[in-house]
C-alpha cells in the first residue's frame, strides 16, 4: 500500500471521525429514535435482579426447549425486543472508546482510499462518488437488516445511514483531493 493512500486514508480517518463526532454530539443523530423506558425504575431493579453481572445481548421472548416451534405463539403473548445489557459500573465515552473508534475509522478510509486508487476513475466528481457508494453498501450492510429483522425503530435507522453516508461522502471529497489521478505510463 503507498504512502499516498496511507496519508489519504488517514486524512479521511480524520474527517469521518470529526464529522461523526459532531453528528452525534452536536446534531444528535446517534440518539434519534432511542427512547427511555418511562418510569425505568422497576425495571431496573428487575434487571440487575434477573441479570446481575452477567452483561450481553438478550432476545426476549427467548426461544426456549420449542426453538422456532413454539416461537410465535411466544410472540402473540408477549413483549419482543432485544435488550443489550451492561451491570452496573459501566463506563461511559471512555478514552479507550474513542481511540478505537477513531482507528475503526481510519482503517475504514484507508480500505475505501485504496480500493479507488485500484481504479482508473480521473474525474473529481466520480473519484467522490466512488468512495461514497462504497459508504452507502458499508451503511446498508447492518443497518437495513437490524430494521428488518430487529425492528429498530425508521428514524433510528435512517440517522445512521444518512451520518454514515456522509463518512464516506467526506473520505470521497478528501480522497479526490488528495489521490489525484497519477499520469499513465
Amino acid at each position: 500500500m503507498g504512502k499516498r493512500v496511507l496519508l489519504g486514508g488517514l486524512a479521511g480517518g480524520i474527517v469521518m471521525f470529526v464529522w461523526a463526532s459532531l453528528a452525534h454530539i452536536v446534531l444528535g443523530l446517534g440518539s434519534v429514535g432511542i427512547s427511555e423506558i418511562p418510569n425505568e425504575q422497576p425495571v431496573l431493579a428487575a434487571l440487575q435482579t434477573a441479570l446481575g453481572g452477567s452483561p450481553g445481548l438478550y432476545m426476549f421472548p427467548g426461544l426456549g426447549k420449542e426453538g422456532m416451534a413454539g416461537y410465535q405463539s411466544k410472540l402473540d403473548r408477549n413483549p419482543s425486543g432485544l435488550l443489550l445489557y451492561h451491570p452496573a459500573g459501566v463506563k461511559a465515552m471512555e478514552p479507550r472508546q474513542l481511540v478505537i473508534e477513531f482507528l475503526t475509522e481510519v482503517i475504514e478510509a484507508i480500505l475505501a482510499v485504496f480500493l479507488l486508487s485500484r481504479t482508473r476513475l480521473t474525474g473529481f466528481a466520480a473519484r467522490v462518488g466512488f468512495v461514497t457508494l462504497i459508504g452507502i453498501v458499508a451503511s446498508i450492510t447492518t443497518n437495513i437488516p437490524y430494521w428488518n429483522w430487529y425492528g429498530y425503530p425508521g428514524s433510528y435507522t435512517a440517522a445512521y445511514l444518512f451520518t454514515q453516508i456522509v463518512d464516506y461522502f467526506l473520505v470521497g471529497v478528501v480522497a479526490a483531493l488528495t489521490m489525484k489521478p497519477q499520469a499513465s505510463a
